[in-house]
């Protein structure tokens, strides 16, 4: 007899600086094997399997990243309570936000979405300790006003052959940016954060792997002197003979956001 499996759509903030990225990896700690734990441990003797919406890399955080709970043989009756008890158990760099229940039709991978990133990240002068897992921080001089005029050609749609590492077979580089702009930062604040801060917001359906910490690589490149306005642009045409090779540090990116239409 087939047994009867239920669904819940789950919501989580997570600091990912002390894990290994989402996905679980033999002897790593990850967000996924930590929820994987947890719910052995809070549902002892159930069959519990977690599908995320996405993968985030080593030391990446959320602020808003959902998963899939699968279920088999009884579903949850107090979907409130089960939140306490998930969040009384799981380490205080990962909190639950919200759980309720979905069914078969709906696919976390396939349904269409729109993914907000943000990078964070400081210049010049070394930072306070603290800010090592929230903001990036470029030990250099950078010439911020045409790095943040550059940030606007990433809008619209565009070849990402060049903002992408390990490239998959078939994998569809051509992609669309619905918005990307460079601002100071006003999201994350502590009196340990320097003076300005800044944020290199990107919003899309769906990005590669590296793909945002690579822009924000070149934008570091750009505003160093190492690359210039028209190698960005260039970078972006059909057929690019642009090689970009700097990925951004982990520790500045976070998503921001991830809405199912």
């Amino acid at each position: 007899m087939q047994k009867q499996r239920y669904y819940y759509l789950i919501q989580l903030q997570y600091l990912g600086f002390r894990y290994s990225g989402w996905q679980h990896q033999p002897r790593q700690k990850t967000i996924e094997s930590m929820l994987q734990k947890t719910l052995k441990f809070i549902l002892p003797r159930r069959s519990a399997k977690v599908l995320g919406a996405g993968r985030t890399d080593a030391k990446v955080s959320a602020l808003d990243m959902k998963f899939e709970l699968f279920l088999e043989d009884e579903p949850l009756e107090d979907l409130f309570g089960f939140q306490e008890l998930f969040n009384k158990n799981l380490p205080p760099d990962i909190r639950i936000l919200n759980i309720r229940k979905t069914n078969s039709q709906f696919n976390i991978i396939q349904d269409a979405k729109e993914k907000e990133y943000l990078y964070l990240f400081s210049f010049g002068e070394k930072n306070h300790p603290f800010c090592a897992p929230f903001l990036a921080n470029i030990i250099d001089d950078l010439d911020i006003e045409l790095m943040i005029k550059a940030a606007r050609l990433f809008e619209g749609t565009h070849d990402f052959l060049a903002y992408t590492a390990r490239l998959r077979e078939g994998t569809r580089t051509l992609r669309t940016i619905t918005h990307c702009s460079l601002s100071e930062n006003t999201l994350l604040k502590a009196n340990f954060f320097p003076k300005k801060s800044y944020v290199f917001a990107v919003r899309g359906n769906g990005f590669m792997r590296y793909q945002i910490r690579m822009m924000m690589g070149a934008l570091i490149q750009l505003g160093r002197g190492e690359l210039t306005f028209a190698d960005i642009e260039n970078s972006l045409l059909p057929n690019s003979n642009i090689e970009l090779n700097f990925v951004a540090p982990g520790s500045g990116l976070l998503l921001n956001r991830l809405d199912f239409n």
